[in-house]
């Protein structure tokens, strides 16, 4: 329960058409996209009206049921998935912002992706980089690649670290270094005022809506919806589950001391076990451990399939708008861990929008 051609060739080639002898410089771009219309600051840089945003929301609550879900796929499956959605957006933005506005989140989307924006063909053909320019930056960035990839898990060598370090460091310093003078200036006038994506306070899905069922306790049925306002922290669990009982002590002293400040929790009794499917069961055992806040037996795991859950616990925070902002897989302090502090200052944050005179 535990828990991205021959040498010849290339110099007779469009920038286009180079692109086209590359297909995995595609999958070098950073998929940013769907991120970046979910942060409010993007949609106040944007000033969309009232009613587009929420038509953006509308069209959200289609692309973050599969987004979200995705998270758990492998790269080259998720890759995928995140273009499809990015397509979504893109045909949304035409149809429900000014061209001002689609020219803007563009511009953001572009600085959002860094020297990998490079490798977009349309960037590729405003700056009529050559063939040469071209395949420089992806060479640079299957380097940089490759040094990650060397770089990542525990055995990884400080040596190795290093080097992915300075692999980044060096394809950072490309545009400078490859780029002609008026090529530079243009990419600069093409990315417009500088927008910093790094301090961007929301970039998570939309929470699916909770799917009923007959069997609730302590509360009468309850949804995301009538709840917003409130700061939610739902967290699926197993009675059963060994990993389960760790964190109820946490749940407990959250319930107990975060009501007052708007926040509700609510658990998820998703069953592994047959035992865990049996209502009174599940009643008795959270009688026992004292849970007293709202419970939904998802019997049918439609719940937990919503959510693209892969492992007993899960914890979520959804803030008062409806957007997830953060989540921990597992035990809140599996060896050390402190998931616990993690999901507070997620609860915190999403408290301080929520203030008046905050904009959340």
């Amino acid at each position: 329960m535990q828990a991205f051609c021959h040498v010849a060739l290339l110099f007779a080639l469009t920038p286009m058409a180079v692109r086209a002898q590359a297909p995995d410089a595609t999958a070098l771009v950073p998929a940013r996209l769907v991120q970046l219309v979910h942060a409010p600051e993007v949609q106040a840089e944007l000033e969309l009206t009232p009613r587009q945003r929420a038509a953006l929301e509308e069209a959200l609550v289609e692309v973050d049921a599969v987004w979200l879900r995705s998270r758990n796929l492998p790269p080259d499956k998720l890759r995928a998935t995140m273009v499809g959605l990015e397509s979504q957006v893109r045909d949304w933005g035409p149809r429900n912002l000014s061209h001002a506005q689609v020219r803007r989140l563009d511009q953001i989307e572009r600085q959002a992706q860094g020297i990998r924006m490079m490798l977009r063909d349309d960037l590729a053909t405003e700056l009529e980089l050559t063939p040469e320019q071209f395949e420089g930056f992806i060479s640079r960035a299957r380097t940089t690649e490759a040094a990650r990839e060397a770089s990542a898990g525990e055995k990884a060598t400080e040596d190795q670290r290093a080097h992915a370090a300075a692999t980044a460091a060096a394809e950072q310093q490309a545009i400078t270094m490859a780029l002609t003078a008026q090529q530079h200036d243009a990419l600069w006038k093409s990315l417009g005022k500088p927008f910093d994506t790094a301090k961007l306070t929301r970039i998570y899905p939309l929470a699916p809506e909770i799917v009923s069922a007959d069997t609730w306790i302590n509360s009468r049925p309850l949804t995301l919806a009538s709840l917003r306002g409130k700061v939610v922290v739902v967290h699926f669990y197993a009675f059963q589950c060994s990993n389960c009982h760790a964190n109820f002590a946490t749940y407990r002293r959250w319930h107990d001391g975060l009501a007052k400040r708007g926040v509700v929790i609510l658990g998820i009794q998703t069953p592994e076990t047959p035992s865990e499917r049996d209502p009174n069961l599940v009643k008795a055992a959270a009688m026992d451990r004292e849970l007293k806040f709202p419970i939904l037996l998802d019997l049918d795991g439609r719940n937990w399939a919503a959510w693209g859950n892969t492992m007993w616990p899960c914890v979520y925070v959804v803030d008062t708008n409806g957007y997830i902002r953060s989540w921990w897989a597992g035990e809140l302090n599996w060896q050390g861990a402190t998931g616990d502090k993690t999901i507070e200052e997620a609860i915190d944050v999403a408290l301080a929008e929520a203030e008046p005179g905050e904009d959340s």
